[in-house]
């Protein structure tokens, strides 16, 4: 791949698709909040909805942490506590592997069954369908890496991919140098990553921006139900007062 290509593909493309995804994200949570739905379809295939949701969304939320940690904290902090390169891509092949085994199987129930349920394919949208292949593509690649990633177990490749991710963070301009050599599969997985970024406010994924964690730290409360006729106290407050009173 030319320097060129490379810097466009690697240096350039990353800031369009981040800058898509937070202006678009921006704009819809303000403007279209109940736009970011699709035909309800629980009522259909429930047992393999509850299977594939939740196998999606806990394998997706381990991978999206793990890459979070594991790509923007710098070499020196995991060098100061004594984590060799080794065992790091070790527990992220480990911990990624099991995630995105899981992640898998839930996008491919899903995937299976907004494609193949004539009812529930009715009630999609392209986006709908389009954002499920883009995903079972993205997590192919990423379960892929793991294999590339067992013949070189020295961690030289997953460092070059950290510099990147924190080159483009920090706005370095000499980041996408970093990729200049990596393995064509890592580069293809970071690339489609970026294109559903850059999706990402054009679709569904939007209602992550939607999810009520703040739940987690709100004060417990219990609504109570009464069955007292309150018609005694309607009654009274309707008689006029006279003008002694």
């Amino acid at each position: 791949m030319s320097d060129y290509i490379n810097s466009a593909l690697f240096g350039w493309y990353p800031y369009v698709c981040l800058t898509v995804f937070a202006l678009g994200s921006l704009i819809r949570f303000d403007r279209e909040q109940y736009t970011w739905k699709t035909g309800s379809s629980q009522l259909l295939r429930r047992r393999q909805l509850f299977w594939g949701s939740n196998l999606f969304h806990v394998g997706i939320l381990i991978i999206f942490g793990g890459h979070f940690v594991g790509l923007l904290t710098p070499v020196g902090v995991f060098d100061a506590l004594g984590i060799s390169h080794t065992f790091k891509q070790l527990l992220a092949m480990t911990v990624g592997g099991i995630a995105g085994v899981a992640c898998f199987v839930g996008i491919a129930l899903l995937a299976h069954r907004r494609l193949f349920d004539p009812r529930i394919r009715k009630t999609s949208s392209f986006s709908d369908i389009a954002i499920l292949l883009l995903l079972w593509a993205q997590l192919t690649l990423g379960l892929s890496s793991i294999f590339v990633s067992a013949h070189n177990l020295d961690g030289h490749e997953m460092v070059k991919l950290m510099a990147w991710a924190q080159g483009i963070v920090t706005a370095q301009p000499s980041a996408a140098a970093y990729l200049a050599d990596v393995h064509w599969i890592f580069k293809t997985h970071i690339l489609l990553g970026l294109t559903i970024f850059l999706v990402f406010p054009f679709t569904r994924l939007v209602h992550v921006w939607s999810a009520p964690i703040w739940y987690l730290g709100r004060t417990g409360y219990q609504v109570v139900r009464t069955r007292r006729n309150l018609r005694v106290g309607v009654a009274k407050s309707s008689v006029p007062r006279s003008a002694g009173e």
